[in-house]
């Protein structure tokens, strides 16, 4: 899947990385993001998040930016990301920013100013307030590593392409779509020319191929407790996440054509940007 075995070059073997995945934070659902059955479980509402940033205020370490972080020095550094780049984002923003505190967000950057998603001025809004700017893939392929590996090659250099040309500043980042990996959409993304690429497995140790360092994810649900956030924030859970990851991920590989049937009845219902 997308986890790299290798620690990081460079970096220390006691040096570990936490970093919480979300989407939308929101209380119009209709408002932001994908429309969709499968994008229901990963929306919050603007009081639980709140309720998570107060878990993870009290964190031992405090949010950073992942081209911050110092990899050849050993530490535990927290990393906050939010995908797909819905509309929710700048509300995400402002809630960080307050708390000084800056966030990492991945763009579909073929929904740039459709429904529901950021402009090209909320993105560049992202940008001076200091957040991180990152691609999610130009189109969000429903299942990521079922694409050729041109295609996928395709997907971040036309995603950085337009990034760039909104920002004035290289991507350098990116996350998986749908956190459907593979050694191959990994592979992918160092030849493109990611620095850095965020996966959706809960993994401490970053890992690498090439010079593109790969940092593993938790996905926070509707369903995940602040209390539950806390303990990620404080560097524990993290083997019980994994071992659970693992086990979808093996559910997952192990009848393909079911799968595939899930993802689209999940995907099938789209907003009309899409």
């Amino acid at each position: 899947m997308t986890s790299v075995s290798l620690p990081a070059r460079g970096a220390s073997r006691s040096l570990q990385v936490a970093t919480l995945l979300y989407h939308e934070v929101t209380d119009e659902p209709a408002s932001s993001g994908f429309q969709r059955p499968g994008a229901a479980p990963y929306r919050h509402s603007t009081r639980a998040f709140a309720e998570h940033l107060e878990a993870i205020a009290g964190a031992p370490a405090t949010p950073e930016r992942v081209v911050d972080v110092d990899y050849r020095q050993p530490g535990r550094h927290l990393l906050l990301t939010f995908d797909d780049g819905g509309r929710s984002a700048l509300y995400v923003a402002d809630a960080l920013s307050e708390r000084g505190w800056r966030g990492h967000f991945f763009i579909v950057t073929s929904l740039i100013g459709t429904a529901g998603f950021l402009s090209a001025d909320d993105i560049r809004y992202l940008h001076s307030c200091g957040h991180l700017i990152g691609s999610h893939s130009h189109t969000h392929p429903d299942i990521f590593r079922d694409q050729p590996l041109a295609r996928m090659i395709e997907e971040w250099t036309t995603s950085c392409g337009v990034l760039a040309g909104l920002l004035g500043d290289a991507c350098i980042m990116a996350s998986i779509p749908g956190g459907d990996g593979s050694a191959r959409a990994v592979r992918s993304a160092a030849m493109a020319g990611m620095t850095y690429l965020f996966t959706s497995v809960p993994r401490l140790s970053p890992g690498h191929h090439g010079s593109c360092r790969v940092l593993g994810r938790f996905c926070a649900k509707a369903t995940t407790s602040p209390t539950y956030v806390r303990t990620l924030a404080r560097f524990n859970g993290w083997h019980q996440a994994l071992a659970v990851r693992r086990a979808k991920d093996a559910v997952r590989l192990s009848c393909p054509p079911l799968y595939r049937w899930y993802v689209w009845q999940r995907t099938s219902r789209r907003t009309s940007a899409n």
